[in-house]
């Protein structure tokens, strides 16, 4: 641990000299939980250093979480207001500013114009039948299992868990083949770091907003760009990347964190997928540490001042594991984690999220014979980074079904969340002798065809 309330505090490596704690890295990825157990010594929130140079203050109790996430007056999301930022003092390349830098959509929006966009995306998303989505996260599991049964040995992370959201969110935007593969090429290489991934991303969305102009189909792209909101396209775009972005690597991070949980040896015979994904929301939240707020004024939260314009970040993996908690956790409802937020912000895709993690999680286990985990579930090593709780690799071991269908090897996804950029449109459009070999989406959509 790399301080302690009654020693004299180590200064962590990669942090100014005013010795915050610092959210990342080994020594915080190596314990997690004791860092947190540190922070609660300080207070209710305490000031860490969520990237090199760049301080927050971060909520580490379950009811001082709940009080600002329900305070939209005083506590608000649009960054643009980031005092730190707006002086100059952040770094141009920190990894903190694609997270907490101002993005046109509902996530950075307040007031009417969040209302608006949230309603638009929140009731396209309760159109999307149940039933389907179990179907579409059935068959992409089919196929990507496919593609490694017959070695009898797998990661977990990134041989499933890590494809699989990018398949069901192509199916879910309705795009083709070749759309879809820059769909997921794009995310994928932002979360890689990759240059030119945002323009890849942004320039394969709007191609597929102009495809779904012309000819609507019934996915939620186009019931997105037909709600009564009459959202732009550059709208459109923004929740889009919202959507896969804030829903492909949490739902990444709960997979493999709720298979790894479910397969462990301490997990109890008779408790179902269910509790594993209960337990993996209440006790590892994919989204560990996340929503930016910045309060309107200076205020006093809890025997802490808040000063007007510097951040406030939730700490989801604190809160919903305050030792607080315990005196009344019986009475609490078993959703009553903090993992999709709370409040006005709350996530609006937190039920078809967890039914495709469900779904994911016994897919797996049904198509595989006697799966075991390589590795003990406490010696699992667990993403480095702020902002997702994720193990970053899952070895599992199998007996191979008898007959494999054959499908081609699916590419390795990311082993932790990066954040998405605002993408932008490209001005060319792509060459007409462009010719990419077939990527994951075009390889799968083949395979149910067949091919």
């Amino acid at each position: 641990m790399q301080n302690h309330p009654d020693t004299t505090p180590e200064i962590p490596p990669g942090c100014p000299a005013h010795g915050n704690v610092a959210l990342y890295g080994p020594q915080f990825g190596s314990d997690i939980e004791g860092t947190y157990e540190y922070l609660r010594s300080l207070g209710p929130i305490a000031p860490v250093d969520i990237a090199p140079e760049v301080e927050v203050e971060l909520v580490t109790s379950y009811d001082t979480a709940l009080k600002i996430l329900h305070d939209p007056t005083t506590f608000v999301r649009d960054s643009r207001r980031w005092n730190a930022l707006n002086e100059g003092r952040v770094p141009a390349d920190s990894p903190a500013l694609p997270m907490m830098g101002y993005r046109p959509n509902a996530l950075f929006a307040d007031g009417a114009r969040h209302a608006r966009l949230r309603q638009a995306v929140t009731e396209s998303l309760a159109t999307v039948d149940e039933l389907q989505l179990v179907r579409q996260v059935q068959q992409s599991a089919g196929y990507l299992i496919s593609s490694f049964g017959a070695r009898g040995q797998a990661d977990l992370m990134t041989d499933y868990a890590g494809p699989l959201p990018l398949l069901v969110f192509s199916e879910l935007f309705g795009c083709p083949a070749e759309i879809g593969d820059r769909v997921i090429a794009g995310i994928s290489g932002i979360f890689e770091g990759t240059p030119g991934a945002d323009e890849t991303l942004g320039g394969a969305l709007m191609e597929l907003i102009g495809l779904k102009r012309r000819s609507p189909g019934a996915d939620l792209t186009t019931r997105l760009m037909v709600h009564p909101a009459q959202l732009t396209d550059e709208e459109v775009l923004h929740q889009l990347v919202t959507l896969l972005s804030g829903g492909t690597a949490p739902l990444t991070a709960a997979i493999g964190t709720a298979t790894a949980l479910y397969l462990s040896e301490d997990w109890a015979e008779g408790l179902s997928v269910e509790d594993a994904v209960a337990q993996t929301l209440w006790k590892y939240p994919p989204i560990a540490n996340y929503a930016a707020h910045y309060p309107t004024h200076d205020v006093e939260v809890d025997g802490r001042t808040l000063r007007a314009g510097d951040p406030v970040l939730i700490s989801f993996a604190a809160a919903n594991n305050d030792p607080q908690l315990a005196v009344h956790r019986e009475q609490l409802s078993s959703k009553a984690h903090l993992a999709f937020g709370a409040g006005p912000h709350a996530c609006p895709a937190k039920d078809p999220a967890v039914m495709i993690v469900i779904s994911a999680v016994e897919a797996l286990l049904n198509r595989l014979h006697d799966v075991e985990t390589r590795i003990a579930f406490k010696s699992l090593a667990w993403s480095e980074g702020p902002w997702s709780r994720s193990l970053v690799t899952v070895p599992i071991r199998f007996t191979p079904p008898l007959a494999p269908a054959a499908a081609p090897a699916a590419p390795k996804a990311t082993e932790s969340v990066r954040p998405v950029a605002s993408p932008t449109a490209p001005t060319a459009s792509r060459p007409a002798h462009a010719a990419p070999a077939k990527g994951l989406f075009s390889r799968f959509l083949a395979w149910t065809r067949g091919e």
